[in-house]
């Protein structure tokens, strides 16, 4: 049941108002009571999760030697706990969904204890809501790599394959000669260095102004889970020195998420054109994005 509390209201003449309705009031006075539920809910999930795991490991599977007769199939929670380097009171809480805090850390010596698969692991971190340490981390495979080559290539679109610094890893003829003066020519290519320190991006790109505050905002949303991380951090720390621009823009803080839409150029020998652009993620590296520029 909702409660009800009084409240004094001054009106000043000119002064414009909104009725407030009794079932406005409840659904404030409702919220924290559905997040506590859907607390609960996610710390029951992950405690579901974990047993299912345990119990599909035998003592031989994770280097343990049989220790007695077993009541229950799989590991003992005591035995992952082990495997951790956890108390086993702690663990048995997280698989009891008790309410207790679980670091990033300790999720990641889980996993790795339970042996689970990139996809488990990927679901039990958003399960405790926490970012995984790892996620990311490990360069894109020879193979996923030559598949991204092999994919830009067979797009007849204009279309370009970005990792997480937005750094450019494939792209085709057509990108090529939408982007004359830099995907044509030798050396590495970043998307954000070219926007904020190439004087030919300002004459390609139409409203440069306007995209350039955008495109700010959506790298810092696709790198919030990586902006401490070497690379991200290097790239970030030069462009605020180079480019009073972005420097500006990202003092701002401002987050949106990728958006498709149309996008257009000045063209130096098509003139104005326009396209809408599209993007994809790599399956099981979702910081690599494929970018199809679509008429």
């Amino acid at each position: 049941m909702a409660r009800r509390y009084r409240y004094k209201l001054r009106i000043y003449p000119g002064m414009k108002t909104t009725p407030i309705l009794q079932t406005d009031v409840a659904r404030l006075d409702d919220a924290p009571a559905d997040d506590a539920r859907g607390a609960a809910s996610q710390r029951r999930a992950l405690g579901d999760f974990l047993r299912a795991h345990r119990e599909r490991l035998t003592p031989a599977a994770v280097g343990l030697p049989p220790i007695g007769r077993r009541r229950t199939p799989g590991l003992r929670r005591e035995e992952v706990a082990q495997l951790c380097g956890l108390s086993a009171t702690w663990y048995t809480w997280i698989e009891q969904a008790r309410e207790v805090s679980i670091s990033a850390g300790a999720l990641a010596a889980v996993a790795s204890a339970l042996r689970l698969s990139r996809a488990e692991r990927a679901y039990l971190f958003e399960l405790a809501g926490r970012r995984d340490p790892e996620r990311g981390a490990e360069p894109l495979p020879h193979h996923a790599a030559a598949q991204v080559q092999a994919a830009v290539a067979a797009v007849a679109a204009p279309a370009y394959a970005l990792d997480r610094c937005w750094d450019v890893l494939a792209w085709n003829d057509a990108a090529a000669d939408i982007f004359r003066g830099w995907l044509d020519t030798p050396g590495a290519k970043n998307l954000m260095r070219y926007i904020f320190l190439d004087v030919g991006a300002r004459a390609l790109i139409r409203d440069w102004d306007s995209r350039a505050r955008r495109v700010v905002a959506e790298f810092r949303a696709e790198c919030s889970a990586y902006l401490d991380d070497t690379p991200v951090r290097a790239l970030t720390d030069a462009l605020q020195r180079e480019s009073r621009v972005f420097a500006a823009l990202w003092s701002q803080q401002d987050v949106v998420e990728r958006e498709g839409g149309r996008r257009g150029f000045h063209h130096p020998v098509r003139g104005d054109i326009d396209f809408a652009q599209v993007t994809f993620r790599l399956s099981g590296h979702d910081d690599v994005k494929l970018v199809m520029l679509l008429p």
